[in-house]
């Protein structure tokens, strides 16, 4: 006679119960340029606020790179940077921008696709 394992059985979860536990994009690294433009009180806050979001709400998985177009002005043509601060999201997948010192946590995490538009 065989012996049956015991399995353990599982709640279903929701997508928004899943999305919630693991966060969004599980395990992907994001890929994020920030453009500012010297160390201006705006350029400084934007720097701050940005890495306060990742900490929060992508513990290990981000590469924050800072592009100061007062010393690399020629740098802001490749993403069609017209205002600064600007954030751009590489990675992942679509490129997303959002312009401001990130100071609006909620909208700079919709921005950032972290949590969705509609809070439930």
């Amino acid at each position: 006679m065989k012996k049956q394992a015991k399995v353990k059985e599982q709640q279903p979860r929701s997508l928004a119960q899943i999305a919630k536990e693991e966060g969004p994009h599980s395990g992907e690294v994001w890929e994020l340029r920030l453009y500012i433009a010297g160390q201006t009180p705006r350029s400084v806050a934007a720097f701050a606020n940005l890495k306060k979001i990742c900490e929060e709400h992508l513990q290990g998985r981000y590469n924050i790179e800072v592009v100061d177009l007062v010393k690399h002005p020629q740098l802001a043509a490749g993403d069609q940077i017209l205002a600064i601060p600007t954030l751009v999201r590489k990675l992942p997948q679509p490129l997303r921008k959002i312009v401001g010192d990130l100071r609006d946590t909620e909208r700079a995490l919709v921005g950032l696709q972290l949590r969705p538009a509609s809070s439930e």
